[in-house]
């Protein structure tokens, strides 16, 4: 499937109350600040995509791959990542309380000052590059700490 314009999501989730982008490539798409609560994203590739601020509360983000994406404020309250690949994304100051993360990547991540309370992290994997909320990197923390 080909890479979808700003323009085109915004057509897309215009009037729709929960818009369905399940394995829509999304790579390197400038989509901040939209609204996509609710929205089917399952499968769909965000690689390098740009959704800072964007709202995605309680959006099936299921095996999405993030990398490299910037996210940063990004409202994920109650999202599911199972499965995603969020490797090398930037979550600073992203909310991602009560998020489902389990089995997610999170090599290289930045969550520097995130909000992941309530989140569930099992499985989750990282390495010693991930930032964590209080700015520890790898191992020197712990992702349960911050639930």
């Amino acid at each position: 499937m080909a890479e979808l314009t700003r323009k085109e999501v915004i057509m897309i989730i215009n009037g729709s109350i929960k818009p369905r982008l399940a394995g829509v490539d999304l790579n390197s798409v400038d989509i901040h600040r939209l609204d996509l609560e609710g929205s089917n994203m399952r499968g769909a590739m965000l690689q390098a995509a740009n959704v800072n601020e964007s709202i995605m509360r309680s959006s099936n983000m299921t095996g999405v791959d993030m990398t490299g994406a910037h996210a940063a404020y990004a409202d994920l309250d109650k999202a599911i990542l199972i499965s995603s690949n969020l490797t090398l994304a930037v979550f600073t100051g992203a909310r991602l309380t009560g998020a489902n993360l389990t089995n997610a990547v999170l090599n290289g991540a930045n969550l520097q000052d995130a909000n992941m309370k309530g989140a569930i992290v099992a499985g989750v994997k990282f390495d010693e590059a991930t930032v964590w909320p209080d700015g520890k990197k790898g191992s020197a923390s712990n992702p349960s700490k911050y639930t």
